[in-house]
């Protein structure tokens, strides 16, 4: 399976464009242009944020995914800014370099791809790991400054659920008092650009999936889940009604680590009150890797059709 869309910290992944990078490094500086997307390194002892110690937290100039926190920063005497831990381990991605003819370990921006600096096993505790980067790379948001869009978390009033055709699970969810919007599509496989088709016919893992959007004030996620179990049998395996096969899995696709929590809280409440009469709940609670809109005419299939499942 691919790596998740959502960081376990609640910040989309979702890679940028090509295109929309190439509209990113017009506003930068030659030098943040060479050190970003050419792996360039700046001079040591040079760098803006080497001997910075304000408070606040540091994003990337390439697309402003937060990757450090100031309370991170240590001196290490290197000549670059360092830091022991990354903001999110998922918004950092490490692999092999060797282009100096010696390893190294590179270090990337998860969102954009972008070029940071290298990671060492070096540094002090409680990780013992030294991320040297390159300030050119970084851009500072000072604690009490407003802070971008793209540097917030996702908007956490998005759930995803899969349980069957996924018709009938939006149609549901659409008369839900509280929901703004219900989108059918595909989730958590392995194939890009997905079509009905694909996900019918073909392996790709996905499974029909419905996009929730949520008013909190309205109503909860706890609530949402409370009621997906309402409307399918979270008790079958790939299977609901007629509909067999792995896309029609009972799936709840978490964007943060406190959906998760609540989704399993729920799983082992109810597992625990024997709704099920004995039956073993198999629902999969998972991180949301990327949704793909399913076709137009999926959409409001019920409606277009001039049917409903009912109003809640």
């Amino acid at each position: 399976m691919s790596s998740p869309v959502y960081s376990r910290s609640g910040y989309d992944l979702t890679p940028l464009t090509k295109e929309q990078i190439d509209e990113i490094c017009k506003t930068l500086t030659p030098e943040q242009v060479r050190i970003t997307q050419k792996a360039g390194t700046e001079p040591a002892f040079c760098g803006d944020f080497t001997y910075t110690k304000d408070e606040g937290i540091y994003v990337s100039v390439v697309g402003g995914l937060p990757l450090f926190k100031s309370e991170a920063k240590f001196e290490s005497k290197s000549g670059w800014a360092s830091f022991f831990e990354p903001f999110d381990p998922d918004h950092i991605i490490e692999h092999e370099d060797k282009s100096l003819g010696m390893v190294r370990i590179e270090i990337l921006d998860a969102r954009s791809g972008a070029h940071l600096g290298h990671v060492f096993d070096d540094g002090p505790p409680p990780t013992g790991r030294r991320y040297c980067l390159n300030s050119a790379a970084l851009k500072f948001i000072p604690t009490g400054e407003l802070i971008p869009p793209e540097s917030l978390p996702a908007d956490h009033n998005t759930a995803f659920f899969a349980g069957g055709c996924f018709w009938g699970i939006e149609d549901r969810f659409a008369h839900l008092d509280g929901v703004v919007d219900a989108e059918s599509g595909y989730q958590n496989g392995t194939f890009e650009n997905p079509t009905y088709k694909h996900v019918c016919y073909e392996e790709t893992g996905h499974a029909e999936s419905v996009k929730v959007k949520f008013n909190p004030e309205e109503i909860t996620y706890e609530q949402l889940v409370r009621f997906f179990f309402e409307i399918h049998d979270p008790t079958t395996v790939n299977r609901q009604g007629p509909d067999v096969g792995s896309q029609y899995r009972s799936a709840i696709f978490t964007i943060s680590d406190k959906q998760a929590e609540i989704a399993h809280r729920i799983i082992n409440e109810l597992t625990k009150n024997d709704q099920y009469n004995g039956r073993k709940i198999v629902t999969i609670v998972e991180p949301a890797n990327r949704f793909w809109p399913a076709e137009d005419y999926h959409q409001d299939y019920h409606v277009k059709h001039g049917s409903s499942c009912g109003k809640p």
